[in-house]
């Protein structure tokens, strides 16, 4: 099981939460960017000067072609959109693409996975959400595991990520994803390695 961290929600600041994942057995950082518009909480791009971790860029933004030249600068590992978000998502997933970076589309726990067919192809990742977008913090939802087997049946050449709640009694209800996201399960604690350790011997 892969584990992505995101610092969202810590109780360290925000470079020392980042520095501590970096330093971690984590696969990757998970980055949140939140224009305040499509979601409440609004977040601002941190400092990944000197990181050596894999970053994978969740843009819960309107018109998320605005952001791609500043998140390509990041040289991001993937870059998530939510199709209802760009005119025109099937050009927006090709240009990150040809960009040489995962492109990924996210499925709100509201949303009808069969709606997101047309998508599958031409995604590399599919980023299922296990709480509602915009805050870190917040209950796993139970729906989570029959919509990840609804999921698995479109499974071809995609990953499938989930994310919000991810701790180590909810981990259990997705263990046949690729991989989670995981928050404040870890940044809440004394031990990165040991919480994301628990993640990661699932299976």
């Amino acid at each position: 099981m892969k584990v992505v961290v995101s610092y969202i929600n810590s109780k360290y600041s925000i470079d020392e939460t980042i520095k501590k994942i970096d330093l971690s057995i984590a696969d990757g950082i998970h980055v949140d960017l939140m224009d305040g518009i499509y979601v409440k909480g609004k977040s601002d791009l941190p400092d990944f000067n000197n990181i050596t971790k894999p970053l994978d860029v969740h843009l819960m933004v309107n018109n998320p072609n605005m952001y791609f030249p500043i998140i390509l600068k990041l040289k991001p590992t993937c870059i998530y959109i939510h199709p209802s978000t760009s005119i025109n998502p099937l050009e927006a997933l090709n240009y990150i693409k040809n960009n040489s970076v995962k492109a990924g589309i996210v499925i709100n726990p509201d949303e009808n996975i069969n709606d997101f067919k047309n998508y599958f192809s031409y995604v590399d990742r599919v980023l299922l959400m296990s709480v509602y977008p915009g805050a870190g913090g917040q209950y796993f939802l139970e729906e989570t595991s029959e919509r990840l087997n609804e999921l698995k049946k479109y499974q071809t050449n995609f990953e499938i990520y989930i994310d919000g709640g991810i701790n180590a009694e909810t981990i259990k209800k997705v263990s046949i994803a690729d991989g989670v996201v995981s928050g404040s399960f870890i940044c809440n604690s004394d031990n990165f390695d040991e919480q994301i350790k628990l993640l990661k011997d699932i299976r």
